[in-house]
């Protein structure tokens, strides 16, 4: 049985795991540090796990944002009884996200704005459609294509004369979307969204040649 010590101990009692797999952008960082913030109670009810060296195993980013934010104590669980291999084994697990989001029962009961404050990543056509005149919203290639491609964004307003001229000008289909589990919050049929250049020049081409 692995034994487990929960404590409240100065940050400089803790270090950084030197071999930490993840990697977290500016942009969800920023989140992060509002989050600890607005809510450090978070951090009692969801402390830093760290190894028998006081070198965390679990929360390192976390552990940032803390002292981003200049926290001069932290909870943390020391779970002194792993070994190297429970211990790596346990770094991979703590990071690896299990279930899908149902994006239904969010949209009706959260306050999408919120979740997004709070570092859930929304879906693209949710973003989109929550910006502002001057807002920016970062897309990685990861998010929109596997393996990732150069592509271009073409945006218009919902249900408007553009919107309407894009999809007749460029023949869109309704398809499923591909790549999903079914039966999880993305497994739908929605509009045609990605086109490759070849086909993308000869729905524009027939539509000229139409006019």
């Amino acid at each position: 049985m692995v034994k487990v010590k929960i404590e409240k101990v100065g940050i400089n009692e803790i270090f950084e795991n030197p071999t930490n797999p993840r990697s977290i952008n500016k942009q969800k960082f920023n989140k992060l540090i509002n989050s600890v913030k607005e809510f450090p109670e978070m951090l009692r009810l969801r402390p830093i796990v760290v190894d028998k060296d006081m070198i965390i195993l679990g929360g390192n980013m976390r552990y940032k944002a803390c002292k981003e934010v200049g926290l001069k104590e932290v909870y943390i669980i020391q779970a002194a009884d792993l070994t190297d291999k429970q211990a790596q084994e346990f770094i991979i697990k703590d990071n690896v996200g299990f279930g899908d989001w149902d994006w239904d029962v969010l949209a009706n009961v959260w306050d999408m704005d919120k979740l997004e404050d709070w570092g859930l990543d929304l879906p693209l056509e949710t973003q989109v459609d929550n910006m502002e005149e001057d807002d920016e919203i970062e897309i990685p290639q990861s998010v929109q294509l596997e393996p990732s491609k150069e592509y271009i964004l073409i945006m218009a307003e919902p249900n408007s004369v553009d919107w309407e001229d894009l999809k007749e000008t460029l023949k869109l289909k309704m398809v499923r979307r591909g790549g999903y589990k079914k039966g999880s919050g993305f497994d739908a049929v929605s509009l045609e969204r990605v086109l490759w250049w070849n086909e993308f020049k000869t729905r524009i081409d027939a539509s000229s040649s139409t006019k």
